[in-house]
């Protein structure tokens, strides 16, 4: 990057190619990535870590973050005023649509339970205690909760290897009935 696109990344908030930048010091996840657990290992694997700061990333460049100022510009536009509501369709730029569909799916394949904390954490970057409570789960639960969305989510993206299967070791199925129980199919 050179000394001019380092400037306008400082101004805008950005890098050159549109992401905008880790501010490690205000991302819940930065500050998990940091801690280490009982067997001095970190929080977060690099791939758990990684998924998080993509999905804030989609999420930031799909505009999905809430405003925190008036919207003036369907005032300027052609549509907005006093007809009501326009059609915002064609003001979108097609990565922006492009962002929020894999948000979308992101979040609809770590499933409902897990896109709450992940969105929280991530994308409106709050607390885990803040997260926990809206959610109404038992204190220190959200580190636990997180880490299996997150994992989740890097799973999705394509960040973890999924586990080879031994083909030397069978899986044994375990029952409660003798060795020659057979179970009876019944007839539909």
């Amino acid at each position: 990057m050179g000394l001019k696109q380092a400037r306008a990344s400082q101004r805008t908030g950005t890098h050159s190619d549109g992401q905008p930048r880790r501010d490690l010091k205000e991302s819940p996840l930065a500050w998990l990535a940091r801690r280490k657990d009982k067997d001095g290992r970190p929080l977060l694997s690099e791939e758990e870590f990684d998924a998080g700061e993509k999905l804030r990333a989609d999420f930031w460049f799909a505009q999905m973050t809430p405003r925190v100022t008036a919207n003036w510009s369907l005032l300027l536009s052609a549509g907005g005023g006093s007809r009501g509501a326009s059609d915002l369709g064609p003001d979108l730029k097609d990565s922006v649509i492009a962002a929020r569909e894999r948000v979308r799916r992101a979040l609809s394949s770590v499933g409902p339970d897990l896109a709450g904390v992940l969105i929280d954490v991530c994308c409106h970057l709050k607390g885990l205690e803040a997260s926990e409570k809206a959610s109404g789960w038992p204190q220190r639960s959200g580190k636990v909760i997180l880490q299996i969305a997150l994992r989740q989510l890097a799973r999705h993206y394509g960040l973890l290897k999924e586990p080879v299967a031994d083909s030397a070791m069978p899986v044994r199925v375990r029952h409660w009935g003798t060795g020659d129980y057979r179970p009876a199919i019944e007839p539909t």
